[in-house]
């Protein structure tokens, strides 16, 4: 029998509050952390609605000393008649070793930024982390500063890493919700620089 004390109760705590699947989610995890100790945790459930269909996700990043853990798990319902008879939900974790990651790219967003204080912190933060895996390109036609020039100038744009992206609103989540996406991202960021804790 597999000891299942290898994940922090904090870390249970929080799928538990999630909602979704905690068991589920809790073993995932515990098979891909192997038994490594977590240095920091990030739970986030999301509710979408598509059309007349309400689907659940939650992804869950585990920190350890070299590698972070992502996993994702969805609810899945029938659909028509060469779908599956009844619902299911899947769950998938990746293991990306710290050395890997190329950015943490942190999105704040403040209300009334004249009247901030430092330490109030931000209404809604945005963690994206990219290791490669997913690169997103925009392109844009260029031109130049000619107005009536009407040759074709190719195509400028950016290429950017974005494996993947989670959003935390106070008004949606709770400001206890920002402040741990906070601290996960300042943990995360210290690893990638070298310095756990």
């Amino acid at each position: 029998m597999r000891d299942t004390h290898t994940l922090p109760d904090a870390l249970r705590v929080d799928l538990d509050r999630a909602g979704y699947y905690p068991e589920l989610v809790f073993d995932v995890l515990d098979v891909s952390v192997a038994g490594e100790p977590v240095v920091a945790h990030l739970v986030h459930a999301e509710t979408t609605f598509d059309q007349d269909v309400v689907r659940r996700h939650i992804t869950t990043f585990v920190l350890t000393a070299t590698r972070l853990v992502v996993t994702h798990a969805d609810d899945h319902a029938p659909e028509g008649p060469d779908g599956p008879p009844q619902p299911f939900a899947t769950a998938a974790t990746e293991a990306v070793p710290l050395r890997a990651v190329r950015s943490v790219v942190l999105n704040h967003v403040v209300p009334s930024p004249e009247s901030y204080r430092s330490g109030e912190g931000s209404r809604e933060l945005t963690l994206t982390i990219g290791w490669g895996a997913v690169s997103r390109l925009d392109l844009e036609p260029a031109a130049c500063a000619d107005p009536n020039c009407e040759a074709d100038h190719g195509y400028t744009g950016t290429a950017s890493a974005d494996d993947i992206s989670v959003r935390v609103s106070a008004d949606a989540d709770g400001d206890d919700a920002v402040r741990r996406a906070l601290a996960f991202a300042r943990a995360l960021s210290a690893a990638t620089a070298g310095r756990v804790g």
